[in-house]
């Protein structure tokens, strides 16, 4: 991956901006988005909508959500101490002990996940879990006023990783699930803006997926497009006591990944396969006999349906401030969806029977 692009990708993964954190991710996006689209725009569920030969047909929705699993701020006890809420689908162990940014009133304020020490614990509360209402945030307050003064009720927090390269074009980062998406997406309609191809195009960074697929929903119904690819992470199974034959052989730095079931049409999915052998592009295989769980599900429901499909970048400890990827898979996302979109002639050739 060249400087630019990683670059790209470290601001949408907030490793800018005051105190090493970048606030507004969308807005990151979106200034970005303008050097590629003819019109980027917003819609009032906060989706960011970057377009391409507007008014062309058919109509291809590229979607990556850019929200990410977090913590909501519920209650503030007398001694200044933050109570919470997951936001998203968080394991709790991996939550204790964490250093958490939490957007102030002001500024972003840095903050620990606390919980009673192991050495305190009777033997029957070391044999559980400890459950988020027995966790708490210290920021380093003595009093609710103090506290208060510079946090709100309802303020969101995340964990407080950034992006850093581990061995060759293996990176970690916290939310690759799924500014990788969002960061593909954009990357992709950059590819098309050097030569545009004769269907109009939609790149969507796509807000709350991890609470429901809801702004796919909204992106989706507003533009109505006929061929709708979303693009998000999936399980890597190249690592220790995971079943690969309940998941599939999926690996790091093997490709994007391509989905094949009910949630992807037969002809997107075949158009997908052949373009990436014509182009001698790496990829994988995943069998997914139901719906998917990403936006791809809420795009094929959209109006009358629409010619789904699911291109997925192989993640290992999804959900973890430590999620792993490989940025060789990224480039070869970009290039697939590009020379796929480079294909599409009408919206009659996506037609399953």
């Amino acid at each position: 991956m060249n400087k630019n692009r990683e670059m790209f990708l470290k601001s949408l993964l907030g490793q800018i901006g005051p105190s090493g954190y970048e606030q507004d991710t969308v807005k990151v996006w979106r200034n970005k988005a303008k050097k590629y689209a003819q019109k980027v725009k917003a819609d009032l569920h906060g989706n960011s909508i970057a377009v391409l030969g507007e008014g062309k047909e058919p109509k291809v929705m590229l979607s990556g959500h850019i929200d990410e699993i977090g913590f909501q701020i519920k209650y503030i006890d007398d001694k200044g101490f933050l109570y919470f809420s997951p936001i998203g689908g968080w394991d709790p162990q991996i939550a204790q002990g964490q250093r958490v940014w939490i957007k102030g009133k002001k500024d972003i304020i840095l903050g620990v996940v606390g919980k009673k020490p192991i050495h305190l614990l009777s033997s029957e509360e070391r044999g559980k879990v400890t459950k988020f209402e027995h966790m708490y945030i210290d920021v380093g307050t003595g009093s609710k006023k103090e506290a208060e003064a510079i946090v709100d009720i309802g303020a969101p927090a995340v964990v407080a990783h950034a992006y850093d390269r581990l061995q060759g074009n293996v990176a970690v980062a916290r939310a690759f699930d799924d500014r990788v998406g969002a960061f593909v997406v954009l990357e992709v309609l950059g590819e098309l803006a050097k030569n545009p191809p004769s269907a109009s195009v939609y790149a969507v960074a796509t807000v709350q997926e991890e609470i429901g697929l809801r702004g796919a929903t909204t992106s989706a119904y507003g533009i109505a497009p006929h061929v709708g690819i979303a693009v998000d992470v999936t399980f890597a199974t190249d690592q220790p006591n995971i079943d690969k034959k309940l998941l599939g052989d999926i690996g790091l730095g093997k490709g994007p990944v391509i989905a094949r079931g009910p949630n992807v049409n037969p002809k997107v999915f075949e158009l997908l396969v052949k373009t990436a052998k014509s182009e001698k592009i790496p990829h994988q295989i995943e069998a997914i006999p139901r719906g998917t769980g990403t936006d791809a599900n809420a795009i094929q429901l959209t109006r009358n349906g629409v010619a789904a499909g699911l291109v997925s970048i192989p993640n290992r400890y999804m959900h973890t401030p430590c999620e792993l990827v490989n940025l060789d898979d990224l480039d070869n996302t970009i290039k697939l969806l590009a020379a796929f979109i480079r294909r599409i002639e009408s919206k009659e050739q996506f037609l399953p029977f």
